[in-house]
């Protein structure tokens, strides 16, 4: 077992878990959470070299910056209906992430 591959995806999986949590509990704590450990998993697809590695890091940072302005809509501006639509959009970039973490995957099985 690949033990780097286990805490990547584990990281970009728990990106959107948070993220989706923060849809259910409009909560700055909730939405603070999702967006370090988006910033987290941005920061673990800096160094991969897969097959779609360009694409996994471009979808996180479409993450990022969406999470990042929600943050601050949420803080500054107290538009929490603003803040959760900027979420929605890292929630879409977090889910193709993922199909892309499944594709790669399933080419990866069909070299061996």
């Amino acid at each position: 077992m690949d033990w780097g591959k286990v805490i990547y995806i584990f990281f970009a999986l728990m990106s959107l878990t948070t993220t989706v949590g923060f849809i259910f509990d409009h909560n700055a704590t909730a939405l603070f959470i999702a967006m370090s450990i988006n910033l987290v998993s941005t920061l673990l697809k800096i160094g991969v070299k897969n097959i779609l590695s360009a694409e996994l890091f471009a979808s996180s940072l479409v993450a990022d910056l969406h999470l990042i302005p929600a943050f601050l809509y949420s803080e500054l501006a107290h538009n929490m209906k603003a803040a959760v639509a900027m979420a929605v959009g890292a929630i879409v970039a977090n889910v193709f992430s993922m199909a892309l973490v499944l594709i790669e995957a399933s080419k990866v099985r069909d070299e061996f």
